[in-house]
Order: structure tokens, then sequence, then C-alpha cells
């Protein structure tokens, strides 16, 4: 992913220290709960302090025990998790949050390898943050990803192949049976059930679903991925979202036609 502008960095694989030049998130609408999932004090600390001017509730948690103890005993809106955490690590920890409730993740990472990123976003990360990185970037994510777990009371419900999308209250179905799809998963099919038969390149995609105009493309990958095996027959053979060589991918209502 292309990083941030980092003004003064603080410990090369920690958030950056507070700068007076970087301006400040404007305030979020509403108290959403935020658990901070770090076990780097200072990290923690200043992720804390950011996300809590912004106008958020936040708790705090250094080990993935703590941290399922804690979203057990009351569910956070939103769960900011250290991929490097002693003991049990955070893939293991998104994946037992993932298990339970359909809980946001955003995931921060000191490996700059991609594998451990499309390992993020496999267990069901909804993005991930790479160290170091600006705190006020990071708040910037989180309120984009807290701004698409809210219902969209004015939009239709979507229909096609089976498929059945009601956003307004976040529900989607295959032949009458319930998915469990992250809330990307969700925006993704959302997305190609309200443009069927249309190519989008991965960048399109990226802008339109994610609201990013920049980043890494593997993470569009990855999410058609996990969407395909939620909603294809044969994920390996694919007939609804189909892809386009050389452009992207294009959602195909008529590809199960055909098929028993």
């Amino acid at each position: 992913m292309q990083q941030p502008h980092v003004p003064t960095p603080g410990r090369a694989t920690g958030a950056t220290a507070p700068d007076t030049a970087e301006p400040a998130v404007p305030p979020a609408p509403g108290a959403a709960r935020i658990l901070v999932v770090d076990d780097d004090a200072t990290v923690a600390e200043i992720v804390a302090g950011y996300l809590g001017r912004a106008g958020y509730t936040v708790d705090r948690a250094d080990d993935g025990p703590s941290a399922l103890a804690r979203a057990a005993a009351g569910r956070p809106d939103l769960v900011v998790l250290d991929l490097m955490l002693p003991g049990m690590d955070g893939l293991e920890v998104c994946r037992r949050l993932r298990a339970t409730a359909p809980v946001p993740v955003v995931m921060l990472t000191a490996r700059g390898d991609e594998d451990d990123r499309i390992l993020g976003l496999e267990v069901g990360a909804d993005d991930y943050v790479t160290k170091p990185f600006s705190p006020r970037e990071l708040v910037l994510r989180v309120r984009s990803v807290l701004r698409r777990t809210l219902p969209a009371a004015d939009a239709r419900p979507l229909t096609a192949a089976g498929l059945a999308v009601d956003p307004g209250a976040r529900r989607a179905t295959r032949d009458g049976t319930e998915l469990a799809l992250t809330l990307r998963e969700f925006d993704l099919l959302a997305f190609f059930l309200g443009h069927p038969g249309k190519a989008y390149s991965r960048e399109d995609l990226m802008r339109e679903v994610w609201g990013w105009d920049f980043g890494d493309l593997s993470t569009v990958t990855v999410h058609v991925r996990r969407l395909r095996g939620k909603i294809e027959h044969d994920p390996a053979r694919p007939r609804l979202i189909q892809t386009v060589w050389g452009v992207g991918y294009r959602f195909d209502p008529s590809g199960l036609e055909g098929t028993g």
C-alpha cells in the first residue's frame, strides 16, 4: 500500500509520534466504541489518544486473550488489531472475533511482506495499516470503515441469480440462506448486484467500494476471491463474478443459466 506522508517518525515499527504540524481529525459523529489491541504501550497510547480526540470511546487490550475477553464482555463497534501480538497472534484473534460476530477489524502490521497483509484480509480484516503510520491516517481509515457499517435506509434491495442484498438491514442471502459476509464483502456484493454486466478494474472497485483513490490492489483481489467462495457454486470456476482479462471483474447474473 502507498504510505501517507509521515511527519515525525517515532519507533521504527510503531505509530508516528504526535506532531503539532499534523492537523487534527474533526470529531466523529456519535461515540462508537473502539477496541485497540497492541502489546506496545506507546503505540496503543498514541492510537487511543487520537481516537479519543476524534470522539470515539476507546478500550485497550495488550494481548489476544484479553482482547477476546473484552470483546465478549461488550461487543465493540470496531477493533484496531496488531498482527504481531505475543502468544496468540492477531490473525488468530481476528479469526475468533469473526467466528462470533461480524465486527469490523482494522489490522496493524509492522511487516512489509504482502503475504502477511493478504493473510489478514483472508481471515476477515476489513482494512490494514502498515507501521510506521500516521495516527491521523488510521483515524480516517477507522472512520471510513465505520461509515460503511451504517444502514443505508434509502438504498433499495437488490436481487439476481438467487442472491439478495438488503442494504438497509445489512443482510445478504443466497437461495434464501443468509450469507456470513464481512463488511467489505457485503459492500462488494451490493456493488456488483447494482451494476450487472459491466466490467470494472480493480482501481474502479477500490474507488467505488472502498472509497480510496489509492491503495494495495491485492486488497480487491483477496475480497473478490473470498466473495466467490461464498456465492459461487464452484469458486474454482466462477460463473457470477467473472474475470475480464486485462480489465478486472464483471458480475454476470446470467452465468448460472443452464446449470442444475
